[in-house]
């Protein structure tokens, strides 16, 4: 069941963005009066296939990508059979430039249009629940391995990210503070101010460990919240709102220092001092073999909870979607100055469809499709012959210079262009299973 919601939601997300992307290809065709000759989702075989009007509609088996066939358009059909007779009033070919390029752009406006609609409906509906930078520094941090050798320390107190101050606790590990060029922390440690650089290829360096999750986190006070029934912990008279502060003789103030005690002693009875009600008592209780005792903790941080208008959320989704294209560039630009390597920065379909995760969640799947709209049309806009981007660069040439580029050089640019993709596609399907097996 896992492996069939991952498949399921990564069908369902990229045949709505792909389905999004050549609808806007086709309308602004229809628009412009060209002929369009098809339009399908999905590559062959055919599963389902209708003509309406003059277009013919498809949806294909196989679920990574999708065309739209324009007549007298130079495309990934590479047909040129047309191109020797006289331009018809209804060909692609026979518009003006500008309305060629709207075409060509349509896909791309198609997804940025969703990928901010998206994000506007989850900042609208949900909100955001976090913890303060200022919560988090009542008590500081605590570095899990790589952290530590980024340069943190357990109560370190951050306080700027490259110069600027934050106000989420989460800006901390967010991408494109980790794609900055020459990024830095400013942290508080024992009264004195120290900067920890964040090395250029670091946001690599994380993927690659083994312990892939939040490479700081807040230190976190806690009680016993709900006690399981029955557990160790009720038997050792644990309660609702207990503190736990010392397990086998060790201070357990906060959370991960439990989880280590704990940990420690598997599968052996450990002493424990709690407090209730301001008095300290004594128990011991039998570690189970996964390392816990049997009850839930309540983290005794404040979390902010804010809600905003339409307004707000028009404002504060469209920067968050479009906070998705300014990380690309910054990851692009690494790429570029080989300061990240290919291979680890390029996914294919079996990345994008672990990226949904094998548990079904209506918010998280939205979350990830708009995220991957707008990658989509950040991908698209590159300017690389047969992607949507190298197209309008030369339509924008044609519009510059005022003279039109030759059919025979578009079709050599496209062939090329495709050639390109190809290997780019076959390389990152070979990473994925590299990175699988």
């Amino acid at each position: 069941m896992p492996l069939f919601a991952m498949i399921s939601q990564f069908v369902l997300g990229l045949s709505i963005i792909v389905g999004l992307h050549e609808l806007g290809h086709m309308l602004f065709a229809k628009l412009f009066g060209m002929r369009v000759e098809s339009y399908t989702i999905g590559f062959p075989p055919k599963l389902i296939q209708f003509k309406w009007g003059e277009t013919v509609y498809g949806l294909g088996a196989i679920p990574l990508g999708g065309s739209v066939k324009i007549a007298g358009m130079i495309d990934e059909s590479l047909d040129t059979a047309h191109l020797g007779d006289n331009p018809q009033p209804w060909e692609f070919r026979a518009k003006p430039a500008w309305q060629r390029l709207l075409v060509i752009l349509g896909g791309i406006i198609f997804n940025v249009v969703s990928g901010i609609l998206i994000a506007i409906a989850i900042t609208f509906s949900l909100g955001d629940n976090y913890v303060a930078k200022d919560e988090v520094n009542k008590h500081g941090i605590v570095p899990n391995a790589i952290g530590a050798s980024l340069g943190f320390q357990e109560g370190d107190q951050i306080t700027h990210i490259n110069g600027r101050d934050f106000i989420k606790f989460t800006d901390v590990m967010e991408p494109h503070t980790l794609l900055e060029v020459g990024g830095y922390y400013t942290v508080i440690r024992q009264g004195q101010v120290i900067r920890i650089a964040i090395p250029p290829n670091f946001l690599e360096q994380l993927a690659d460990h083994q312990d892939q999750g939040s490479f700081v986190a807040p230190l976190m006070p806690f009680e016993v919240g709900e006690v399981q029934q029955p557990s160790q912990a009720a038997r050792a008279g644990l309660q609702r709102g207990d503190r736990i502060i010392e397990v086998a003789g060790q201070a357990t103030p906060y959370f991960h220092q439990l989880r280590a005690s704990l940990a420690a002693h598997t599968g052996k009875p450990v002493s424990i001092k709690y407090v209730r009600d301001g008095i300290e008592y004594h128990t011991t209780a039998q570690v189970d073999t996964t390392g816990k005792i049997g009850f839930w903790p309540r983290i005794l941080l404040n979390y902010v909870h804010q809600k905003y208008s339409v307004f707000q959320a028009i404002a504060i989704g469209t920067k968050r979607a479009f906070e998705v294209v300014r990380t690309n560039l910054l990851a692009l630009r690494k790429l570029i100055t080989r300061q990240v390597s290919l291979s680890k920065s390029l996914s294919g379909p079996i990345g994008i469809a672990q990226i949904f995760g094998k548990r079904f969640d209506w918010i998280h799947f939205w979350s990830i499709t708009g995220f991957l709209s707008m990658i989509l049309a950040f991908t698209n806009l590159l300017p690389i012959p047969a992607l949507d981007g190298g197209h309008a660069v030369l339509i924008s040439y044609e519009m510059i210079v005022g003279r039109r580029l030759s059919d025979k050089f578009l079709a050599i640019t496209q062939k090329i262009g495709l050639a390109i993709l190809l290997l780019l596609i076959g390389y990152a399907i070979f990473n994925d299973l590299h990175k699988l097996f």
